[in-house]
């Protein structure tokens, strides 16, 4: 069992993330708006920065960790194959989850101008809304510090925290960034102040130090189950990017040269190329 400040350390990680998209409001404290050119460029470079850390992150690190189940043994899969098992079942966890959550929140629209008069039922729905998004990279978070305080990692105010952990907090700081920008965007066009932009995009990720806690907790008591963890938080991740980040960036760009596609790729790159060389530490 973790002691209470792992849990505290885990959850300041999440917390950090979630600050992170207040940042995304900060350019409408000096420009009107940002361009669709920018905004596609941005959705591409969150994209290549989700990808980056799920696959030589999560997976990367989930098919590291992985070991057959004996169940999956017994029945004569070969143990190559049945050591990617437990890792595949989480992958597909991820989708399932994002699918079903969407599936329950499908054509809902929710007006961040009327939080403050939302009912108990429509709260509940906005907070189902912030979890379907931000959960998962939650989740991330919480199971790259399952090795915190257990074997070696970087020092840090008496503890020690796996590159993992370093690498996966930054990558979705990075990332909450752009989505920020996103959030503040219709804010800004209903007249809302920047200062409340900037809470409002946090509050969008508050799910996020939550999720880390809860996944950290889980695959400390249970580390059997950690690759599918990592599966999972890659698997909703993933999925994530590609029906949701990348589609947003293509709607942006129908009005640019080429519908866009240009920006997206760009970004898309420098996001993979801004992580690679965290991911190789």
């Amino acid at each position: 069992m973790a002691a209470l400040e792992n849990y505290l350390l885990v959850f300041v990680a999440g917390l950090i993330t979630a600050l992170a998209t207040g940042l995304g409001a900060i350019p409408f404290f000096v420009v009107d708006e940002v361009s669709d050119r920018w905004n596609v460029i941005l959705w591409g470079l969150a994209s290549g920065i989700m990808l980056s850390a799920s696959v030589f992150g999560l997976i990367s690190e989930g098919l590291a960790e992985a070991s057959p189940w004996a169940w999956v043994v017994a029945l004569g899969v070969n143990e190559g194959i049945a050591r990617t098992v437990p890792l595949v079942v989480g992958l597909l966890a991820g989708v399932a989850l994002v699918i079903v959550a969407h599936e329950v929140i499908e054509g809902q629209e929710v007006n961040p101008r009327r939080y403050e008069e939302a009912d108990f039922r429509k709260l509940l729905l906005i907070l189902g809304i912030l979890t379907v998004h931000s959960f998962p990279e939650g989740v991330a978070i919480g199971v790259s510090f399952a090795d915190l305080d257990l074997e070696g990692g970087v020092a840090f105010l008496g503890f020690a925290v796996p590159l993992l952990a370093i690498f996966m907090t930054v990558a979705i700081s990075i990332h909450n960034v752009p989505e920020g920008v996103a959030i503040s965007i219709p804010l800004r066009s209903m007249g809302v102040s920047e200062w409340k932009m900037v809470w409002w995009a946090v509050f969008s990720s508050l799910p996020q130090p939550i999720g880390a806690v809860l996944a950290f907790g889980f695959v400390r008591v249970a580390r059997e189950f950690l690759p599918v963890g990592f599966g999972f938080a890659a698997g909703a991740m993933v999925y994530l990017v590609l029906t949701e980040f990348i589609p947003e960036a293509l709607e942006l760009g129908e009005g640019l040269p080429n519908r866009g596609y240009g920006e997206l790729a760009g970004g898309l790159v420098v996001g993979v190329l801004v992580m690679v060389p965290l991911a190789l530490l």
